[in-house]
């Protein structure tokens, strides 16, 4: 299933462009033979200066990725793997406060296939992207392969001397480091880029290890365990070397698992996992399950005959026996550290393959380094606080972190479908009763199954817990449209919300709703619109106003400014609400038309199939340019009564173009 194309995306509009049809990538395409049945189809494209596209892994609540379609697949063709591209340059995006994944001056794609009918000829691919300079456009291109006539090979086709074998080596190894150097255009800066990303998977791993170090399962092993080196190895040097190996081992075992889940779903494959519906859905019942086994219903472990097995090893004595020990350790605490370990995995895997690598290093790093240190430093260990109640209350707040970040899964896969069932008052809701409950449960007004009777609280338990309260309360505010923005990409967007306007505000006063025109809608800033053509030209003859024909996108980032800092003034606001009639058409609406209206436009060739597609090729058709915002003032008869204008963040100057077109239909 490919992935929804209802992600937010930056469509950056200028003010001053010309009025022409935006081509910015120009493509070529191959095909490359691997043998009789295989071929690699090989997308190439040349981006003009200034322009981008995005990365098919670009993550959510950015941009629109890159999506393939492959036509007519059943019973003549297989893919091979995933569709591989160059490297991208990622970039962080201001507006949607995301990394974004991109290509600048060119790009390659390839995608491996083996043909299943010996009888094709041609496969038809089909290509749907986002270019972006000043100005995002929504483009599509359908690539036909020609595929080369398939032979037989027969021995005489076979280099049988020794120089004719070295001269075709070499032929090969030329031919791929070439393709290596075009696919690296921009690798220095994505290195630098992932390498920062990379970091903070380790230092939030690093916490995490922390996290699980300091719970019930894992806490009371480090003086069993330190006193078990020091009491069992002949000298001091002996007993720290021992206990340093059994840290590199629990480092060795949990990297291990995230070589593991690597090799399993490979470098590209987890990074495009980690955007998938299903995918995000899974994890969502996986972490409930976790923070009810934290807050206490039931205990997550592995059988006891994993542990039975794996102590036999470790009585064996030398280092094997120290591994099977390190072993032992992560089977044992599985009910304390799994729950951890299953949310890294799925985070660091919007990281690309070696992610869940440097989750399970920074995690297990944490874990190992307190038994070498106080294997060295058995002094310190008086330093520890003893065992106690206060255990259970880091795993029970673990708990409440793992019910949090649930809801963070069911988000992502809710704005992929844009289904709107988890939307930003919602989530908010729901983030305020889970971090409220901790709060009391840290203040010691609830209490959980295994908590130990308290009369009283530390000081460092009053801490936190109001450092919990007093998130909960900035919160609050969220509800009614506060941008909360220490949780820029946690929360659904604003725009994806019940109250776009924020709970209370007039602009979405329901008794507004009920004077609306026959089929029109409250748009921005409470202003009525029409997002048909036809029925607003229809409305506004019978009311006899000039119209405003805004071509914009729901995803349009400036135009979402132009809305929020230009719309919003009252001298303009005034205008759009009393003297003119608006007609906001969605270039980027993916709902599909009837049967019998779709058609192939005589501009583009196109064929157009979506309600988004319709506007944009009347965009195209009408005025020759593809980009959003576009403004156009005209009459009631569909006329243009002045020069129509893109982005124009000032708004003294958009007042003084509307006044003029208005003007002129009073004439």
């Amino acid at each position: 299933m490919k992935k929804i194309l209802c992600l937010l995306l930056s469509f950056l509009a200028f003010a001053n462009t010309n009025a022409q049809l935006l081509d910015p990538v120009k493509w070529q395409n191959r095909v490359e033979k691997i043998s009789e049945t295989e071929f690699n189809l090989i997308f190439e494209g040349k981006i003009d200066e200034g322009w981008h596209l995005f990365s098919q892994y670009t993550p959510d609540g950015g941009s629109l990725p890159a999506v393939f379609d492959y036509k007519n697949k059943k019973n003549n063709y297989e893919l091979i793997g995933k569709t591989t591209e160059s490297a991208y340059k990622k970039v962080y995006s201001e507006i949607f406060e995301v990394d974004e994944y991109l290509f600048e001056k060119k790009v390659q794609f390839k995608q491996k296939i083996k043909i299943t009918n010996s009888n094709l000829k041609n496969i038809s691919v089909y290509l749907e992207y986002q270019a972006c300079k000043d100005a995002c456009i929504q483009q599509d291109k359908t690539f036909e392969f020609k595929l080369p006539e398939i032979k037989v090979a027969t021995n005489t086709n076979i280099p049988t001397d020794s120089t004719s074998i070295k001269a075709l080596a070499n032929d090969t190894i030329g031919k791929e480091e070439i393709v290596k150097k075009n696919d690296v255009s921009n690798k220095p800066i994505q290195k630098n880029e992932e390498k920062k990303g990379l970091l903070t998977i380790f230092f939030l791993a690093f916490l995490g290890g922390f996290a699980a170090l300091l719970t019930p399962c894992v806490f009371p092993m480090i003086p069993m365990t330190v006193s078990f080196f020091t009491k069992q190895s002949k000298t001091k040097a002996q007993g720290i070397r021992n206990s340093i190996f059994y840290g590199i081992s629990i480092i060795i075992i949990y990297v291990l698992l995230g070589v593991i889940v690597s090799a399993i779903f490979g470098i590209d494959a987890l990074n495009s996992l980690s955007t998938d519906v299903w995918f995000n859905i899974i994890f969502f019942i996986l972490l409930l399950v976790f923070a009810a086994s934290f807050l206490g219903a039931f205990e997550i472990v592995l059988p006891n005959s994993w542990a039975n097995k794996v102590d036999r090893q470790a009585d064996r004595g030398g280092f094997i026996g120290i591994l099977f020990m390190a072993l032992a350790l992560a089977i044992v605490s599985f009910s304390c550290t799994g729950p951890i370990v299953g949310t890294l995995i799925a985070e660091s895997s919007k990281f690309g393959g070696i992610g869940p690598i440097v989750g399970m290093l920074g995690f297990s790093s944490a874990i190992a380094l307190p038994f070498m240190l106080f294997a060295m430093f058995p002094g310190w260990m008086n330093s520890l606080p003893k065992s106690g109640g206060w255990l259970n209350t880091v795993k029970v707040s673990l708990g409440f972190l793992e019910l949090a970040f649930a809801f963070k899964f069911l988000s992502n896969a809710d704005l992929v479908l844009q289904l709107h069932l988890l939307e930003r008052e919602v989530f908010i809701a729901i983030w305020i009763a889970v971090f409220g409950v901790w709060a009391l449960y840290l203040l010691g007004k609830i209490a959980l199954p295994h908590d130990s009777p308290v009369t009283n609280i530390s000081v460092g338990r009053l801490f936190i817990g109001l450092f919990v309260l007093v998130f909960t309360i900035y919160l609050i505010p969220g509800l009614w449209g506060a941008p909360l923005k220490i949780l820029s990409g946690f929360t659904p967007p604003i725009t994806y919300s019940e109250s776009p306007f924020g709970l209370g505000n007039s602009n979405a006063n329901s008794s507004l709703k009920s004077d609306l025109p026959e089929f029109a809608h409250l748009g921005p800033n409470g202003i009525i619109a029409f997002d048909d053509y036809e029925k607003g030209l229809a409305y506004a003859k019978k009311v006899n106003k000039p119209i405003l024909l805004d071509f914009t996108g729901h995803a349009c980032a400036n135009c979402r400014k132009m809305e929020e800092h230009i719309w919003s003034k009252d001298e303009i606001l005034s205008i759009l609400k009393n003297k003119i009639v608006l007609i906001s058409l969605y270039g980027d609406d993916k709902r599909e038309i009837q049967e019998s209206e779709k058609y192939v436009s005589k501009t583009t060739g196109k064929r157009i199939t979506t309600i988004g597609k319709k506007w944009s090729d009347f965009q195209i058709s009408r005025y020759n340019i593809n980009s959003q915002p576009y403004y156009v003032i005209l009459d009631s008869d569909g006329k243009d009564l002045n020069l129509p204008i893109g982005y124009t963040p000032d708004a003294d100057e958009y007042k003084v173009w509307l006044e003029n077109g208005i003007s002129k239909f009073q004439k």
